[in-house]
């Protein structure tokens, strides 16, 4: 019987996928199984993932005919997993020796629908620990607890799939998958659903996933038209928030983080392409007009000058019709 399913998307990462793939054979186990998903790689990454797939006991290997992204990409892991719980990985992170057994330990022990840990960032030069934005550790809670206050930053703002174990019953209530599609942002509406639809979670202090920051190839550092599918993800979660029973309480939070991702991208237009720098002003200005306009003037009363003038001046802008569609 197949424990755990660790779902691994690579794509064009020929650079680092050895050290992914070296990590994940430091965390063989009979009960645990390596699903390897190539979203259609266009350098190397395919030939080492078939070496991979032959040598690496647990792993199966999938390919996909069409690059589909991260959300798609981890979607078809979630559909070939047989795991009775399942982990992320990206294709150029890497994880700890052992550490698929540590984070194990708690959600069985615990029994709640999934578990959230902690990380390390790492840039070239520096290693950062990055906490779980919750205060209680190793209890289990309700996960709608989880999402407020709103003017501060909590558990739906720290997004990342890969800090976290989750239960198979999260796949069977249909809220693990990701919104088919995305190229950036596939988290934010998922770690929302799952804290507004699951029944219950835990943050635990464990280390072992390491971030790599900064790759040249991920979308963090590319200024093309992938990165405004931003918008999609964070109009996804106010529509879905919208609707929930509790939306007068958990709305603000929705709309100030949305407004703080545009405010950052706004910040640094520079790296954008030109084309997409003006796609990006008019998707942002047409955003901040479907916004409930209430929530929108708190959030702008309450954060810091620089940036509300920013969203401002954008929000008086005016928009042709049919300028912002999605």
């Amino acid at each position: 019987m197949v424990k755990l399913s660790v779902i691994v998307p690579f794509y064009n990462v020929q650079q680092y996928a050895p050290d992914t793939l070296r990590s994940l054979r430091a965390n063989t186990r009979d009960d645990v199984e390596f699903i390897l998903v190539d979203d259609c790689s266009t350098d190397g990454t395919s030939d080492i993932l078939a070496r991979a797939a032959a040598e690496l006991p647990g792993a199966r290997l999938i390919r996909h005919e069409q690059n589909g992204g991260l959300a798609t990409a981890r979607n078809t892991g979630i559909d070939a997993a047989h795991g009775e719980f399942l982990t992320f990985l990206d294709g150029d992170d890497w994880v700890a020796p052992g550490y698929f057994p540590r984070l194990l330990a708690p959600i069985e022990e615990l029994g709640c629908d999934f578990v959230r840990t902690d990380h390390v960032q790492c840039t070239a030069r520096a290693r950062v620990v990055h906490r779980v934005p919750h205060g209680r550790r190793g209890v289990v809670m309700d996960p709608r607890g989880a999402i407020l206050p709103t003017d501060r930053t909590t558990s739906v703002d720290y997004a990342y799939a890969w800090a976290g174990i989750y239960h198979r019953r999260l796949v069977d209530a249909g809220l693990l998958h990701f919104t088919h599609g995305l190229r950036t942002a596939e988290d934010r509406p998922w770690i929302w659903r799952l804290h507004r639809e699951a029944e219950s979670f835990a943050a635990v202090g464990l280390l072992g996933v390491f971030y790599r920051r900064g790759v040249s190839s991920s979308l963090t550092q590319i200024g093309d038209v992938r990165q405004l599918d931003f918008i999609k993800a964070f109009d996804q979660v106010i529509e879905e928030t919208a609707r929930d029973r509790d939306s007068e309480q958990l709305l603000p939070k929705a709309v100030r983080t949305y407004c703080a991702i545009m405010a950052h991208h706004l910040g640094a237009v520079e790296r954008f392409e030109p084309h997409v720098a003006k796609q990006l002003r008019t998707l942002c200005a047409t955003a901040l007009k479907r916004l409930p306009q209430d929530a929108l003037n708190d959030t702008l009363n309450s954060m810091d000058s620089e940036r509300a003038s920013r969203l401002r001046r954008l929000r008086r802008r005016a928009v042709p019709a049919g300028a912002g569609a999605r």
